[in-house]
C-alpha cells in the first residue's frame, strides 16, 4: 500500500475517478489531455473508457523516452539534462506541454520509476504527477511500493484523483 493511499483513505477505483473527471470537465466545458511516461497511456485509457469521453478528451502523448519529452512536449533540454526525467518540474512541464500540443484546458502528466531498477538517481517507486489548468499547476511527489504493475496502477489512480481534486476546486 502506498503512502498516498494511507494518507488519503480514498478507495475510489480508477474507473469511478475517471468518470468523475469526465463529468467535471463536461460540466465546466473543459477539455483534457494526458502526457504519460511510466503509465504508458493508462491514464488516458481510463478516461476514454468513460462513455461520452469524446466531449472532453483531446488526446495523449506517451513520451516514454526522455528525448521525446523535449521534442513533443517542449520540456526544456536543460531541465532534463540537469535533473533527469523523474522530477516535479519535468512533470509540470509535461502537463503544460500537452495542454499546448493538444489544445486542451487541462493537462495531466505522469513520470517516475516503476522499476525494476532505479533511474536518474531516483529509487523505484518515486513518481511525480502534475495537473496544469488555466488557473493553476499542481505537482505531487509520490513514494509508492510494490511491483512494476502496482506502481503504475497506483500512479494512474493518484493522477486521476489529483485531476478530480483540481477540477472540484475550480469554478
Amino acid at each position: 500500500m502506498s503512502d498516498l493511499a494511507r494518507q488519503d483513505g480514498d478507495a475510489v477505483l480508477p474507473a469511478a475517478l475517471a468518470a468523475e473527471v469526465i463529468l467535471l470537465c463536461r460540466e465546466r466545458g473543459l477539455t483534457i489531455a494526458t502526457a504519460e511516461s511510466l503509465t504508458g497511456g493508462l491514464v488516458c485509457g481510463e478516461l476514454t473508457a468513460v462513455p461520452g469521453a469524446s466531449v472532453a478528451v483531446r488526446g495523449a502523448v506517451v513520451a516514454y523516452a526522455t528525448d521525446r519529452k523535449a521534442a513533443l512536449l517542449q520540456v526544456p533540454d536543460a531541465l532534463l539534462a540537469d535533473r533527469g526525467a523523474v522530477d516535479g518540474d519535468v512533470a509540470r512541464a509535461m502537463a503544460v506541454g500537452v495542454r499546448r500540443a493538444m489544445l486542451a484546458e487541462i493537462g495531466v502528466a505522469t513520470t517516475g520509476v516503476a522499476g525494476p531498477e532505479p533511474q536518474d538517481g531516483k529509487t523505484v517507486g518515486t513518481v511525480f504527477i502534475a495537473v496544469s489548468g488555466p488557473a493553476t499547476d499542481v505537482v505531487e511527489e509520490l513514494h509508492l511500493s510494490g511491483d512494476r504493475a502496482q506502481i503504475r496502477a497506483e500512479t494512474v489512480q493518484a493522477a486521476l484523483r489529483l485531476c478530480r481534486d483540481v477540477l472540484r476546486q475550480s469554478s
